[in-house]
């Protein structure tokens, strides 16, 4: 994917400064051959990891509604993702699965994994970001219910701290029906434990 530059060339100048300034606080020669360009390769990096700050939901899902001619069960499940702890800075990353009941209007399935990347790409916690993939997909198709569940392996738990490089984290949100009806529920936790069907 191709680099997109947000940040006007002041700001990345002062992106690229403080990252030299990490870089020596912490011992390292910058003039070391591996590390010339690290402050420019980072500042870079952090522009696109953010990107999601700049951009809009309904932007993203702009043209991509249709009419419904089912109000059964939209399941899009093992949306791969990649996100920044907002405590240590450090990557979280694993699989979003989306679930919605349609009100009239559906969604291009493909709009569903750019959506999650909107709010992956900031900083964020696991359980702040499901809970707003959730409302973004609950908002703007006014569905009758939305159930996300979110799993993922956290460096900050897995290279630090506790160091438990097997445990995962998994969240969940449930809006309309989903809260409400058991059964609905149900069945999408239930269709979340089954593997593709072969063809």
């Amino acid at each position: 994917m191709k680099r997109v530059e947000r940040l006007a060339p002041a700001e990345r100048d002062e992106l690229v400064k403080s990252v030299r300034k990490i870089l020596e606080i912490v011992g390292e020669d910058l003039g070391r051959e591996g590390l010339k360009n690290t402050p420019k390769r980072v500042a870079e990096s952090l522009e696109d990891l953010t990107r999601g700050y700049t951009q809009d939901p309904k932007q993203v899902l702009n043209g991509a509604l249709f009419k419904a001619v089912s109000d059964d069960m939209v399941i899009v499940k093992d949306i791969d993702f990649y996100a920044l702890c907002e405590h240590h800075l450090l990557p979280f990353f694993g699989k979003v699965h989306i679930a919605y009941l349609p009100a009239g209007k559906i969604i291009g399935l493909s709009k569903l994994p750019r959506l999650v990347e909107i709010f992956a790409r900031r900083f964020q916690v696991q359980e702040r970001m499901t809970h707003e993939i959730a409302k973004a997909v609950h908002d703007l198709l006014e569905a009758r219910g939305v159930g996300v569940v979110v799993e993922a392996q956290h460096l900050c738990m897995m290279m630090r701290g506790v160091e438990k490089q097997n445990s995962y984290a998994l969240t969940s949100c449930m809006l309309g029906r989903f809260r409400t009806d058991g059964r609905t529920r149900g069945e999408f936790l239930g269709l979340l434990r089954h593997g593709r069907i072969s063809v």
